[in-house]
Order: C-alpha cells, then structure tokens, then sequence
C-alpha cells in the first residue's frame, strides 16, 4: 500500500523548515520508525520517520527546499521490499540523490550487492538513455556542475564556497546580535583551585558511578555551586521584561552543548530539586540527545541562568555572551596547573578561570563579583554545598 510522507506538525511559532538531507534513497528497504529525512528549523532539528516497514519509492522534495507543515515528501510503499539493495557509502548517496538515478539503476550499476565506487553511479548518469527515452540536456563545457548549497567562483587558481547558513546557525547569530545590542553587557572574572573538587571526585566516582549507573562529573559540582550563588543573588536569575525585572523563585538551569549544527543549551528544570546523580544523569541524557539530533524544542526553552564549558576545547578565557532573556551567564574554561601562593609558599594547583558576564542593566558589579566568589567558595570548599554555608 502506498503512503504518503509529509512534513510533521512543527513546533509553536515555526512557519516552516528546511529538508537538510535525505537519509534514505529511493529503492532503498527501510524499518518502522527509521529516519528517512532531517528537517531543521530555526530553533531544533526534526526527523521524518518511516511510518512502517517498507520501501522510499519516490521522493518529491529535493534536499535544501524549504517546507511546511503537511507538504507533500516523498511516497512511500508499506510492506515492500526493494530489489537486493546494493549498500552505498556517502559519497555514491551524494550522486544517487543529485542525479536521481532510480535503484534498478543503482542496482544495475552494483557488483556483489554492492557499489564499487561513486565513479561507477557517475559513469551510468553519463551514460546514453535508451532510444525510447528523451535526450538528456547536455551542460555547456565552460560551466562547471556546481552544487545547489555552494557557489563557486574561481580567482587566480583559488577557489572559494559560499555555503548558505543553516536555519539554526542563522538563529543563534540573530540571538547573539541581539544580545549585545539590548543588553548593558559586562564580564568579571575570577580563579578557583580545584584541588579539593578533584580529590573529592577521585576519592567517590567509582562507588558513586556503582550505586547511580552514571560517572561523575565536574558539571555537576559547578551546577550545584552556581545555584547557591543564585540563591544568594537572585537578580542573576532574573530577567529583564519591559520596565519590570521578572525574579524566578527556580532554577532552570542551561547547560551549553556544541554539536554539529551549532550550538544548543538544554534546560535542566528545578535543578535545585536534583541531587548530584539527577544533573549527571540529566546532562548525558542531553549530550546524547544532542549527538543524535533528537534535542526537542522543550528541551532547549525557558532557562533562567546558563553554563558554558569552553575549558573543553582548550580556552582559557573567555567572554561568555548572555543567553537572552536571561541576565547572566557562567562561564567555564581550562583546568590547567600553576603555580600559586599558599600559605605564604608556591605550590602547584589545578586552577580554572572564572567568567561570569551579566546584564548591567539590572546587575551590579558588587553582585556579580560576589556571585562569582561564592562559587569560588563553594568549589574550593564542597563540604560548604551540604552544609549550605
């Protein structure tokens, strides 16, 4: 039985989306609920899953197209099975998709159920068609096959691309920008020894990670800190609407996560409410999530205060920008040794610089210094965070 493939309902406030790629290709055998094509918008990325076992017959979208809700796809036949599908690495997939060979042509050009090569695919979209069949269009020699996502100009034995942004990149751009132009931005900075963070997690992680079924991590420990500073100066975990500040009396709390596609921050909600195994547990749900492409709209909206690790590839320090409309934002950078004084001697420790940027509009600079050494406290001190002095 053949079924129609269209675009799923898109998340409130989502017009429409652009098909990235196609995961599947016509002819190909696919499962119930296996992905055949990934839409992005400008806040999350969608699958489109098989809705049965079955075979993608044909598909009626080109990669790159922008659509909405309820458009036509792709057809899809329930039950089918294609012809002995030959297996096909990216680079044949690239050339099945832009040349829109069919898969008894993709078939015809495999050896041992397999395609040898990509050149193989382009050898056969090259080839004449039958007499039946109409003349293909014949490109002029002078004009290089260019990509629908790429211009190419050539200068002087140089080449350059120009790729369009994803909806997403062009999303966190727009956001960014329009942080530093509503927001009184500023940033201050501190250090912080680790040595006791550290010793406490080397002295507990396997019995921690035997009784929760999760390693533990430093994320957890700074989430833990960061929400006792809030709770001591709540306007960093306020917001500015109007000529009101909105005061959260929670804690959601956004943990940045680099992918592919860019940058994401899921929310851990009521992160007051988690013991240290929850935001672990929690976070490497998100990360998982994330390199999946399944994070969901809800997963990424209404934080109140925000973490950024960028200790995790290697700066040092940096100026984290605002995740608006929240007022502030911490950020994390690399555990790297040096040389301190202690007790009046030079000793080695495990030191990371602190930043923490804040809207100045409604922050002030002795509330963000202190917010910034309370966590310094409580990091150098992890007994003060169950005591909760």
């Amino acid at each position: 039985m053949s079924l129609e493939i269209k675009v799923p309902a898109l998340p409130e406030s989502v017009a429409d989306a652009t098909l990235v790629a196609w995961r599947k290709q016509p002819g190909e055998t696919v499962a119930r609920d296996e992905n055949l094509a990934d839409l992005e918008t400008d806040k999350v990325v969608l699958e489109v899953p098989a809705p049965a076992a079955g075979v993608l017959r044909e598909i009626r979208v080109a990669s790159g197209a922008t659509v909405k809700a309820g458009e036509l796809l792709a057809i899809f036949e329930e039950g089918a099975a294609g012809p002995a599908a030959p297996r096909l690495g990216p680079a044949a997939r690239r050339v099945v998709g832009e040349q829109g060979l069919g898969p008894e042509a993709v078939a015809a050009a495999s050896r041992d159920g397999r395609v040898a090569s990509k050149g193989d695919l382009q050898a056969l979209a090259a080839a004449p068609e039958p007499q039946t069949a109409a003349p293909r269009p014949v490109a002029p020699v002078a004009a290089p096959p260019v990509a629908a996502s790429a211009a190419v100009s050539m200068r002087s034995g140089r080449v350059e691309r120009r790729v369009p942004m994803t909806r997403l990149r062009a999303r966190i751009a727009e956001r960014l920008v329009q942080a530093q132009q509503t927001q009184a931005m500023l940033t201050t900075f501190n250090e912080v020894d680790l040595s006791a963070v550290m010793a406490l997690r080397a002295r507990h992680k396997d019995a921690f990670e035997k009784k929760h079924g999760v390693k533990l991590g430093f994320m957890s420990v700074f989430v833990k800190a960061a929400i006792e500073g809030l709770r001591r100066f709540p306007v960093l975990n306020a917001a500015v609407e109007g000529s009101e500040i909105v005061y959260h009396d929670y804690f959601d709390i956004g943990v940045a996560v680099s992918t592919e596609r860019g940058l994401l921050v899921p929310v851990l909600r009521d992160a007051e409410q988690l013991d240290f195994a929850g935001i672990e547990r929690a976070i490497a749900g998100y990360a998982q999530k994330a390199r999946d492409g399944a994070i969901a709209l809800e997963d990424l909206t209404g934080g109140t205060f925000t973490i950024t690790n960028g200790g995790v590839f290697g700066s040092l320090l940096s100026t984290p920008i605002v995740n608006a409309p929240q007022s502030a934002i911490l950020g994390m950078h690399k555990t790297q040794e040096r040389p301190v004084a202690v007790d009046g001697e030079v000793r080695i420790r495990p030191m990371m610089y602190l930043a923490v940027s804040y809207d100045h509009r409604i922050i002030d600079g002795r509330e963000a210094v202190q917010f910034l050494v309370t966590i310094k406290d409580c990091l150098e001190d992890p007994g003060r965070l169950l005591l909760g002095v």
